[in-house]
């Protein structure tokens, strides 16, 4: 099981994927995400192999919180995997607030 401490990139690359397929399941939502992005069908195949999409896809699948619940069960993970595995796409450093 993959937990946020053993995410690798090429899980988190992994889990984006399936992000993508999830999303792709439901006409609707990938519709949305599809006005929300600005990216046409024909050219998912294309831009899914860049690390940078597919952290906006988990971006995305994060900003909605039921949609992040229903991927978690969906992909068999907790919501906060999904949220390691945006970061190492994105390149940023997590980094926690301090008082």
């Amino acid at each position: 099981m993959t937990t946020p401490s053993s995410m690798t990139r090429q899980s988190a690359e992994s889990l984006a994927v399936a992000a993508l397929g999830f999303l792709a399941e439901r006409p609707d939502v990938l519709g949305r995400f599809l006005a929300v992005t600005g990216i046409g069908p024909g050219e998912i195949r294309r831009a899914a192999a860049e690390p940078e999409f597919l952290g906006g896809v988990l971006d995305y699948i994060m900003g909605d919180e039921a949609l992040l619940i229903e991927f978690s069960r969906f992909a068999e993970v907790k919501p906060a995997v999904v949220g390691r595995a945006r970061t190492i796409l994105s390149g940023r450093a997590f980094e926690r607030d301090t008082p």
